[in-house]
């Protein structure tokens, strides 16, 4: 049973001990929260990606204040209202504009180091499938977001993406209405995205990145190496002052002042494009008020998402739907697919290291594809590089089984 001083003072640091724990809370996620040394700045990534979401919420919170979830005024409030109006109001706009943007670049760094590095395997899975929950929920955000301006490519491409869930030839069309909650996208449709930006979406992202940070907490932090680290070895060698010979650092100060420093330089870039390139975070096209019987010529979504989506276009719709379906989940499956013993660099595992390269390589193709018309020779490439894509997840168990022990 707890002792209690009950002559304690009210919030005092011994009266907030007695009843929150506070300085075994700071030991278990600060202080003795145990880091490799060899590790380098991309594994500030995460991080940063947590600064990010934090300043998307504060920015969306000014931006609520005067948008207006309307379809006949959802459009003026956001480029008449908040722009010209509102005293700074372009710049919040701004800000969540090019965080909405960037924070996928982060979360696309964040997941290419941990395959390169394997951060995936050996006792690590549940880091990784957490962390490929949240890149869906960060999408669903996303998407749910580019909504709400209600422009014409907000319109047209709620329009192609929620079609999808009409499963092709299964001709779900009453799954569609009930997403849309009418025929087309109109108020329902407005209503229910701005539901999932502004209130379920971020609830959820909360959620995981608790469970994702929880999850890094019991098998530790992966190190560039793939290196297996005596945790307990290493941490009695540092509070014993002998920490030239340790392995690790504490998370605070050590490590976090590493993240700040990092951060730092990731927030001026930030800042730079918030005050001189915003622009390319805003579609040109999302310019024009949603207009559902002008069809824009071509129709497509945010670059983050172009890489899936080019995996859908050059098929017929069924086989396209199926090969969409697989690359959106394919990526969950990772830590299972790939048989190797061993956790090392991408560049100590013989053909692993090609595979990863050419996975890469194919996505910013993809990527590149999907924002151009389907017209030749880019159709041409894109198929292939779908292709590609599905054929490269075949051929990861193979390769990864017969890689020698290091």
């Amino acid at each position: 049973m707890a002792h209690f001083d009950f002559n304690a003072r009210p919030f005092s640091n011994k009266w907030m001990n007695e009843r929150l724990g506070v300085d075994t809370l700071k030991k278990v996620l600060s202080t003795e929260y145990w880091i490799p040394k060899n590790i380098n700045f991309l594994w500030a990534m995460g991080m940063i990606l947590a600064a990010t979401f934090a300043l998307l919420l504060i920015s969306g919170i000014f931006l609520l204040m005067y948008y207006q979830p309307n379809t006949k005024l959802a459009f003026d409030s956001v480029n008449y209202t908040i722009m010209s109006e509102v005293g700074y109001g372009w710049l919040w706009r701004h800000i969540h504009g090019v965080g909405a943007s960037v924070v996928f670049l982060i979360i696309y760094i964040h997941m290419f180091t941990g395959i390169y590095y394997g951060s995936y395997k050996r006792g690590r899975e549940l880091i990784w499938l957490s962390g490929m929950l949240l890149f869906v929920s960060f999408s669903a955000e996303a998407f749910s977001g580019y909504m709400l301006p209600w422009g014409q490519m907000s319109y047209w491409a709620g329009m192609v993406i929620t079609n999808i869930f009409s499963l092709g030839g299964l001709h779900l069309n009453g799954l569609v209405e009930w997403i849309r909650g009418d025929y087309v996208p109109g108020q329902a449709f407005l209503n229910r995205f701005f539901m999932l930006h502004v209130l379920l979406m971020p609830l959820i992202i909360i959620a995981l990145i608790v469970l994702h940070f929880g999850t890094l907490r019991l098998p530790h932090v992966n190190n560039q190496d793939g290196e297996e680290v005596d945790f307990e070895e290493a941490a009695a060698l540092w509070k014993s002052g002998r920490r030239a010979e340790s392995k690790v650092i504490p998370f605070n100060p050590v490590f976090l002042s590493k993240d700040v420093f990092v951060m730092s330089i990731y927030f001026i870039i930030f800042f730079y494009l918030v005050f001189y390139h915003f622009e390319f975070a805003m579609d040109p096209v999302n310019f024009d008020p949603a207009n559902g019987l002008k069809t824009p010529t071509h129709i497509y979504p945010e670059w983050y998402f172009l890489w899936s989506y080019e995996i859908l276009r050059p098929f017929s719709t069924n086989i396209g739907l199926i090969t969409f379906g697989i690359a959106q989940g394919i990526f969950f499956l990772l830590p299972f697919l790939d048989r190797s013993p061993n956790v090392a660099p991408a560049n100590r595992r013989g053909l692993f290291k090609y595979w990863f390269w050419a996975l890469l390589i194919d996505m910013v193709v993809l990527t590149v594809m999907g924002k151009l018309p389907p017209v030749q020779p880019w159709g041409t490439v894109g198929f292939w590089a779908a292709v590609i894509f599905l054929g490269l997840w075949v051929l990861l168990p193979i390769i990864t089984k017969t890689e020698k022990k290091l």
